[in-house]
C-alpha cells in the first residue's frame, strides 16, 4: 500500500467515525509524515475540538504549525503545554528548538536536555551539536556555554539563485510592480539617466501585509525581470547560538552579495531580524540589528548593485530606524489580490491542466479576500479531488467551474485574521502615516 493509500483508507475510515479522536490523530500524523502539514493542521484542530485536553493532539498541531512557519502559533501552544510537569517530551524538544531560534541558548539547553531524559529516542545530534550538549569538557562548549567568533573570516557560502520568474508570472500586483521598476530595476536597465540625476543603483524596499500574498514570489520576479543573481535569506542561516555568530553571519551574506553584482538580496520575515529594540532584553538581539543597519549603511563598504529586498508580515514589530532613508526607504503595501488580480492569478494556476470552461471571472467574485495562498490551496485540493475521481473511475476528468466552486467551504481566506491586528494599528498607532495605506485599503 502507498502512502497516499493509507491517507485515502485514513480519511475514509474518519468519515465513518467521524468522533474518533485517536483514529483522526493517525490520520493527522501520517499527513504530517508526508509533509502535508495544511491537512495535517485541520485534523490536528478538529482533533482538539473533540479532545480539548489531549496533550499530544496539542503537541501534534504545534508541531504542525512549526513546520508551516508559524512559528508564533507554535509557541503559544508549546508554552501551554511545558507549563504542566507532565508536558509530552517531543513538546518540550519543540520548545527547545524555538528557544534556540530566538537565541536563547541557556533555556534551549534546559528543554531540551528534559524532552531527552524523558524519551531517549528523541536525541537529535544536529540539535545537539548545535546546543554544545555533546560535547566533551574539555572542549570550546559544555552544555549550551556560548563563546564569541574568533575566526579570521566567515564561511557563508550562498546559494546564488538565477530565477527564471518574471512579472509576468506574478498575477495583479500592478502598483507594486511599478514602484519596484522605479526603484530597482530602471536603476538597472537605465544606468544613464540615473547617473544622470546623480541617483545610485541599490537601496532597500520592505513588503509588508498579509501573509501568503506574493512578496516572496515578488521578490524572486524582480531578480528575474533584470538577470540578476537572487539571495534569499531565512532567519535559520543569520541566527546563531555564539556570541558574535549572528553578527558575522549577516556580514558574510551582505560580503557575498556585493561580490556578485547585480543582485537581488531578499530577507524573509525580516522583522525576526529587525525586531525594535525597545523590546529586547537581551544584548546580543540589539547587537545583530546594529550589525544589520552597518550593512544597509554600507558605511565601509559599497553597496552599489546590492538590491534589498523584505519582506514582513508585522511591520509594527520593526525597529524604527529601518525606515530611515538609504535603508528600507521605499515601504509597500503588499494587499491581497484583487477581483482581476485573482482572475489572473487563477489563470497561471491552471495554465497546463486539464480544464474545461473555467468561468475564472465568476471564480474571482467568490473568493474575496483570498491571498494568492488560498488561491492555491483551492486549486491543489481540487485538483487532488479529480485525481482520486481519476483513480476510481479509470479515466481523468477536466476541472470545471463546478468543481472549484465545491471546494471554496474547506478553502477560507487567511487574510481576515491579519486585517483584524493591522486596524488596530491603522486606528491607534498611526505616527507619521505608516499605515495610512491599510486605513485606505479597509476604508477607515
Amino acid at each position: 500500500m502507498t502512502n497516499n493509500d493509507a491517507v485515502t483508507t485514513l480519511k475514509q475510515a474518519v468519515a465513518v467515525s467521524p468522533d474518533n479522536v485517536p483514529l483522526r490523530i493517525h490520520l493527522a500524523n501520517t499527513l504530517h509524515g508526508l509533509s502535508r502539514y495544511e491537512e495535517a493542521q485541520k485534523e490536528f484542530s478538529t482533533a482538539l475540538a473533540l479532545a480539548p485536553d489531549d496533550k499530544q493532539v496539542k503537541a501534534g498541531l504545534a508541531s504542525t504549525f512549526y513546520q508551516m512557519g508559524k512559528y508564533m502559533q507554535a509557541l503559544v501552544i508549546v508554552e501551554d503545554l511545558v507549563s504542566s510537569a507532565d508536558a509530552p517530551p517531543a513538546a518540550r524538544l519543540l520548545h527547545a528548538r524555538i528557544l534556540l531560534g530566538d537565541g536563547k541558548v541557556e533555556q534551549a539547553v534546559r528543554e531540551y536536555k528534559r524532552a531527552i531524559e524523558a524519551d531517549p529516542s528523541l536525541a537529535d545530534e544536529s540539535l545537539s551539536d548545535r546546543l554544545g550538549v555533546a560535547a566533551s569538557a574539555g572542549g570550546d562548549v559544555v552544555d549550551g556555554r556560548v563563546r564569541a567568533h574568533t575566526e579570521a573570516g566567515g564561511d557563508y557560502d550562498p546559494d546564488i539563485e538565477r530565477s527564471k520568474t518574471k512579472f509576468s508570472d506574478v498575477g495583479g500586483m500592478d502598483d507594486v510592480k511599478n514602484q519596484i521598476r522605479m526603484k530597482i530595476i530602471y536603476p538597472i536597465t537605465n544606468p544613464d539617466v540615473y547617473k544622470a540625476y546623480g541617483k545610485k543603483t541599490g537601496g532597500g524596499i520592505l513588503m509588508y501585509g498579509p501573509p501568503g500574498c506574493g512578496k516572496t514570489h515578488l521578490a524572486r520576479a524582480t531578480a528575474g525581470e533584470i538577470n540578476a543573481g537572487f539571495i534569499s535569506v531565512g532567519i535559520n542561516e543569520v541566527l546563531d547560538c555564539w556570541i558574535g555568530g549572528s553578527e558575522r553571519n549577516l556580514h558574510d551574506i551582505f560580503d557575498s552579495a556585493r561580490r556578485n553584482t547585480p543582485i537581488v538580496l531578499f530577507f524573509d520575515e525580516v522583522d525576526a531580524l529587525a525586531a525594535s529594540r525597545k523590546d529586547l532584553r537581551n544584548s546580543n538581539g540589539k547587537n545583530v540589528i546594529n550589525q544589520f543597519l552597518a550593512e544597509l549603511d554600507g558605511v565601509d563598504t559599497n553597496n552599489e548593485g546590492v538590491l534589498i529586498l523584505a519582506a514582513t508580515n508585522a511591520p509594527w514589530h520593526l525597529d524604527s530606524a529601518f525606515r530611515r532613508p538609504g535603508r528600507f526607504d521605499r515601504i509597500i503595501f503588499v494587499p491581497p489580490p484583487d477581483k482581476p488580480a485573482r482572475t489572473e492569478i487563477l489563470r497561471i494556476m491552471l495554465q497546463g491542466k486539464p480544464t474545461e470552461n473555467i468561468d475564472y471571472e465568476y471564480l474571482a467574485k467568490k473568493t474575496e479576500n483570498f491571498s494568492g495562498a488560498d488561491l492555491s490551496s483551492l486549486v491543489d485540493h481540487t485538483l487532488e479531488k479529480k485525481i482520486e475521481q481519476a483513480m476510481k473511475d479509470g479515466k481523468p476528468k477536466p476541472v470545471t467551474t463546478k468543481d472549484l466552486e465545491a471546494h471554496l467551504k474547506e478553502v477560507k481566506p487567511s487574510t481576515l485574521e491579519w486585517f483584524a491586528t493591522a486596524k488596530n494599528y491603522a486606528l491607534y498607532s498611526n505616527e507619521g502615516g505608516a499605515y495610512d495605506e491599510i486605513r485606505k485599503y479597509l476604508k477607515l
